[in-house]
C-alpha cells in the first residue's frame, strides 16, 4: 500500500539509494534550501505520521544510530517533545557525539532538554509508538550485533513502529535483509522511493509506505533518472468500446495448452480467465484424460486432445504451461508448440511447467513476442541460481531473465516485476490472499487474452499483471483475504477490463 503526499509523478518513480544520496544536495540547493533543512522536514513528516498512526499516543520511543538517519530521528523526537509527548531516546552508542547535520540535530535535542540513553527493551512495552532511526540507506553489509539485538527486541514487541526512510537493516535497493530487519508498520521514505521498498520481502518489511519529496522533488527529478516505475490501475485507459460491426474473430483466437493427467484445473482456469478477459475464441489443447473436466460447465471453450498442429495453425496466439507437466506427452507438446510459434512469429505466454521445460533447452528457441511468468523458483531454474538469490535481488534477476530469453519477464510475487530488457515496472496492487492454487493460471489467461485482442506485448504484460492484482484487491476488500480462490477473480477482472 502506498500513500502519496504529493501529486508529483515522482510518487510512481523508483530511484536507487545512491542516486538519492548523490543528488539530494544539489537538488536542495536548486530548490533554495540546504541538507539540514531537508533533515528538519524529514523529522517533521515522521512525527506527523506517528500522530496519524497513533493519534492518542503519549509515550514515544526513538531509536537512533550514528548517521543522517539518526538526525531525522532527533528532529522527530524534538517535535514529539514540543507537542507534550513523553519521549525516550535511545542510541546504540549513547556517549557518541555525532558530526555534520546529524550532530546539529543531536545538539538541538540536548538543548531542548532531551537526554540520550542506552537501549532498554523494557521501554518497548511502556511506549505507544517506536520511531526507528537506527540505520539508513547507506548500509550494504551485514549489520553489527549491537544493532541486531535492538532490532530483535523491536520485532518481538507489539508496539507500532514507524521507520525513517527505510526499515533498519533492509537493503534499500534490493529489499534484502542484511542479517536483521525491522518489520515496520509505516515507512516514511524521502526524496525518491527506493526499489527495495516495493517488492519481495522489502514490501513486507515496510508495512504502509509513505512518500515525501521534502520539497525538492522537481529539482531531484531533473538530476536523476528513475530506475523503475510503479504501476496501478489508474495508469491504463482500458480497452475502449468495441466496434458495433465487430465479430468474435475480431478479438483473437487463443490456444491454451496444458492440463496433463490430474491437472485439468490449471488449464481450465487459464482458459476461462481468457474468456472473461475478452478473447473472442478460446480453444484448449489438453491431455486426453482431461477433456471432460476442462469442458464441463463451460461450453464456450473448444476442447481437443488431438491435432495440435491444426490447433496451432488456427490460433493467433498461445498460452502454454498451466498443468502441462514434464512427462513425455508434455515434452512433445512443448517442442511442437515452441517450434511453431518460433517459425510463425506467433505471440506466446510461457508459464508453469513450460518454464521448467524451457530452461532445459533455452538455446533452442528465440521468440520475439513472448511473455514469461515465473515465480521465484521457476526464475531460479531459468537462470541456474538459487531461489534465495532471486528473492535477494528481484530487480536484477528479472532483468537477467528477460535478457537471456529475449522476452518480457513477469517475476511474480509481492510487488510483481515486469521487465522487457530495457525498462522495469512494479505492480502496486496485490495481496497475500492471492497466494493460492491457480492464481498464476488466471494471470496467464488474462495475458493471453490481451495478446489475442492485439495489445502489444509490453503493454499486455503490464496491464495484465495490474488487472489480475487489482482484481485480487477488489475481492479481498469485499470478502477478506482468507478463503480467496483463483476463480473468484473472474468477475472482478471482467468488471475492471470494462471500466
Amino acid at each position: 500500500m502506498l500513500d502519496t503526499q504529493l501529486t508529483s509523478s515522482l510518487s510512481y518513480k523508483l530511484f536507487r539509494a545512491d542516486q538519492v544520496r548523490e543528488n539530494e544536495g544539489q537538488a536542495a540547493a536548486d530548490s533554495g534550501c540546504d541538507l539540514f533543512t531537508l533533515m528538519q522536514r524529514a523529522g517533521d513528516v515522521v512525527f506527523k505520521q506517528c500522530l496519524e498512526l497513533m493519534p492518542n499516543s503519549d509515550v514515544y520511543l526513538v531509536l537512533v544510530g550514528q548517521g543522517n538517519n539518526a538526525g531525522d530521528g532527533y528532529i522527530a523526537a524534538i517535535n514529539a517533545k514540543l507537542a507534550g509527548k513523553q519521549v525516550h531516546l535511545c542510541a546504540v552508542e549513547p556517549e557518541r557525539t555525532l558530526e555534520g547535520d546529524a550532530g546539529k540535530a543531536q545538539q538541538r535535542w540536548l538543548d531542548a532538554g532531551g537526554s540520550i540513553n542506552g537501549f532498554d527493551a523494557a521501554l518497548l512495552e511502556k511506549s505507544d509508538v517506536v520511531i526507528d532511526a537506527l540505520l539508513g540507506t547507506g548500509i550494504n553489509s551485514y549489520i553489527r550485533n549491537e544493532f541486531a539485538d535492538v532490532i530483535d527486541a523491536v520485532n518481538a514487541s507489539s508496539t507500532p513502529v514507524v521507520s525513517v526512510d527505510v526499515p533498519s537493516g533492509l537493503d534499500a535497493n534490493t529489499g534484502q535483509s542484511l542479517g536483521r530487519c525491522v518489520q515496520a508498520d509505516i515507512t516514511v521514505t524521502f526524496v525518491g522511493i527506493k526499489p527495495g521498498l516495493v517488492t519481495g520481502a522489502g514490501k513486507q518489511s515496510c508495512g504502509k509506505l509513505v512518500y515525501a519529496d521534502l520539497g525538492i522533488g522537481k529539482a531531484f527529478q531533473a538530476l536523476a533518472k528513475a530506475s523503475a516505475t510503479m504501476l496501478n490501475i489508474d495508469h491504463f485507459k482500458g480497452m475502449g468500446p468495441r466496434e458495433i460491426n465487430s465479430h468474435k474473430g475480431t478479438y483473437g483466437r487463443l490456444l491454451c495448452i496444458g492440463g496433463n493427467r490430474g491437472t485439468a484445473g490449471a488449464i481450465r482456469l487459464a482458459s476461462e480467465a481468457a474468456l472473461r478477459s475478452g478473447a473472442g475464441m478460446v480453444r484448449v489443447y489438453t491431455h486426453e484424460s482431461s477433456v471432460v473436466q476442462v469442458s464441463a460447465g463451460r461450453p464456450e471453450l473448444m476442447v481437443t486432445d488431438f491435432n495440435l498442429e491444426d490447433a496451432l495453425a488456427w490460433a493467433t496466439c498461445v498460452v502454454i504451461g498451466p498443468g502441462l507437466g514434464q512427462d513425455e506427452w508434455a515434452e512433445s507438446t512443448f517442442e511442437t508448440t515452441m517450434k511453431h510459434c518460433q517459425s510463425q512469429n506467433k505471440p506466446v505466454v510461457i508459464d508453469a511447467d513450460a518454464l521448467n521445460l524451457l530452461c532445459k533447452q533455452s538455446t533452442a528457441y528465440t521468440l520475439s513476442d513472448s511473455i514469461l511468468t515465473p515465480h521465484a523458483g521457476e526464475a531460479a531454474r531459468l537462470l541456474g541460481v538459487s531461489i534465495d538469490d532471486v528473492e535477494s535481488d528481484r530487480f536484477n534477476y528479472a532483468r537477467q531473465c528477460s535478457q537471456r530469453y529475449h522476452a518480457v519477464c513477469v517475476l511474480k510475487g509481492a510487488g510483481t516485476l515486469i521487465d522487457n530488457e530495457k525498462k522495469t515496472w512494479v505492480c502496486r496492487h496485490g495481496n497475500p490472499g492471492m497466494a493460492t492454487a491457480g492464481s498464476g493460471d488466471v494471470l496467464s489467461g488474462i495475458l493471453g487474452a490481451l495478446l489475442a485482442q492485439g495489445v502489444e506485448t509490453d503493454i499486455a504484460a503490464k496491464y495484465g499483471v495490474v488487472l489480475h492484482a487489482k482484481a485480487g484487491d477488489d475481492i479481498a476488500q469485499l470478502y477478506g483475504q482468507r478463503g480467496m480462490i483463483a476463480s473468484d477473480l473472474f468477475d472482478a477482472v471482467r468488471a475492471l477490463i470494462n471500466h
